[in-house]
């Protein structure tokens, strides 16, 4: 914790109840913008999904319509593990962490749950389990699925700047890795026609991760200033008792296996 030297002013307890009535009309404020924007999010025209698109999960094969189950709604988590990494991104561990305890509830609204990674399945399998999660994982491996949403990119697409990400183009050199994370929202009408309706990309995958909500509450809240990279203190949830030292100096690092312009 800070020392004496750096902590907050000290108030009597009227005057700190002052100040929380202060900060609780500006949360007030952004709560109600909060459901401003989504109501406008829910108005998002819709596009209709026309390719056939093709998985591979525990159960065998898997179209995206069969990735919804009896529900009309589907959530996917666009997670990043490529073909030939040895484990999955860090960062969309760390999201992903925080789902299987959601699954009852977001079946209780109609909305089924999915990752969605290029790695064949056998890849995903074994990292699946050594993390103990029990959300449905699929392989888009084999399809123009991640490509298609944004998520995936080829080494030459990177190289030339050709590369769409968060709906914006970037040039060549910036990208550290060839997958990026990503929410895609989609919805089934009642004779079986599959429709996107929401993406969003870097900081809009937050809503994933309640330990930001948590930690946004403590005076040292998410404590990432400091860093190169805002992530750099996650770790798997099974690595944290190595105690590996964190440098703040240091990026993204990215996972074993995978094409690394900057480590060429």
């Amino acid at each position: 914790m800070n020392t004496s030297s750096s902590l907050p002013r000290i108030v009597s307890p009227s005057e700190w109840l002052d100040a929380r009535r202060q900060l609780l009309a500006r949360e007030k404020e952004l709560t109600r913008l909060q459901d401003a924007v989504a109501a406008e999010r829910r108005q998002l025209p819709w596009v209709k999904i026309e390719k056939n698109y093709r998985f591979e999960g525990e159960h065998g094969p898997a179209t995206l319509a069969k990735l919804f189950g009896p529900h009309h709604q589907l959530i996917v988590y666009h997670f990043m593990l490529g073909p030939g990494w040895q484990e999955g991104c860090r960062s969309c561990s760390f999201a992903m962490d925080h789902t299987d305890g959601a699954l009852p509830h977001l079946h209780a609204r109609d909305t089924a749950f999915a990752a969605i990674s290029r790695a064949p399945y056998v890849e995903i399998a074994p990292f699946r389990r050594r993390m103990g999660w029990a959300f449905n994982w699929v392989s888009s491996h084999g399809s123009d699925f991640n490509r298609d949403f944004n998520v995936s990119f080829s080494r030459e697409d990177m190289e030339a700047g050709r590369v769409t990400y968060n709906f914006q183009t970037f040039p060549a050199g910036p990208l550290p890795v060839e997958e990026l994370p990503g929410i895609s929202v989609f919805a089934r009408d009642d004779a079986g026609n599959v429709f996107h309706t929401y993406s969003a990309y870097s900081r809009g995958c937050e809503p994933a991760i309640g330990t930001y909500r948590w930690l946004d509450l403590t005076p040292k809240g998410r404590d990432e200033d400091a860093h190169a990279f805002g992530m750099a203190w996650v770790r798997y949830h099974d690595r944290y008792h190595e105690n590996e030292p964190v440098d703040t100096t240091v990026g993204y690092t990215p996972p074993r296996g995978s094409f690394c312009r900057a480590c060429d």
